[in-house]
């Protein structure tokens, strides 16, 4: 089956598409290739601990495990991961693609005072974290923030096609450009504008990493 990929900076939307895909996907699965990069990170001592891309194992790590997907299950496979780094986007991607799976890959985009205003939204949620007891408020997104310029520079460059530009779309919108462009398709968007925005506030607070 189809892998598709969904590349991006962060906060752009990466996650969030991932789901509404998965929803409206029958079969389909979200592979989600930071669990690897984390679990790689924690085994780290503390001052070790860099950005987990940068280690072999997880990029062969990642391949293994989406190729062993990609050849036992019988549904679409949604791997949300932000990757700018062209040594590691032909280690990981084009690696997928020289074992002969079949690879979507979307860069996910927008304009930078756009990705600012969904990090801000998505401090919001560290600090709900952290007032329960999730984690702390450490100003989770000052690092995607550091790396918003970095991400959506390299983005633009060709070998990051196919690109979506999400200022003006919606999740669900987003979700049926991309199913649209690999050639698969979703059941009808059924939520109302409420239902929505409590799904999407679900999935982002369920998703955002506090280490």
């Amino acid at each position: 089956m189809s892998l598709i990929w969904l590349n991006g900076p962060f906060g752009g939307g990466k996650t969030q598409t991932a789901y509404e895909l998965h929803r409206r996907l029958a079969g389909s699965v979200v592979c989600d290739p930071e669990h690897a990069g984390f679990g790689l990170r924690r085994m780290l001592p503390p001052g070790l601990r860099a950005d987990f891309q940068d280690l072999t194992s997880w990029r062969t790590g990642v391949v293994e495990v989406l190729d062993l997907t990609l050849r036992s299950y019988e549904g679409a496979v949604i791997a949300p991961m932000t990757v700018t780094e062209p040594k590691y986007f032909e280690e990981t991607v084009g690696r997928l693609r020289d074992l002969g799976h079949e690879v979507h890959h979307f860069a996910l985009l927008a304009r930078r005072e756009t990705v600012l205003k969904r990090l801000k939204e998505r401090d919001l949620v560290h600090t709900l974290k952290s007032a329960v007891g999730l984690g702390p408020n450490d100003g989770g997104e000052t690092w995607a923030r550091r790396q918003l310029d970095t991400c959506l520079n390299r983005l633009r460059d060709k070998q990051f096609a196919s690109h979506v530009w999400t200022d003006d779309l919606t999740v669900p919108e987003v979700a049926d450009q991309v199913a649209a462009e690999a050639g698969l398709s979703l059941t009808e968007n059924s939520d109302s504008r409420l239902t929505g925005q409590v799904r999407r506030a679900w999935t982002g607070i369920k998703h955002i990493r506090l280490d």
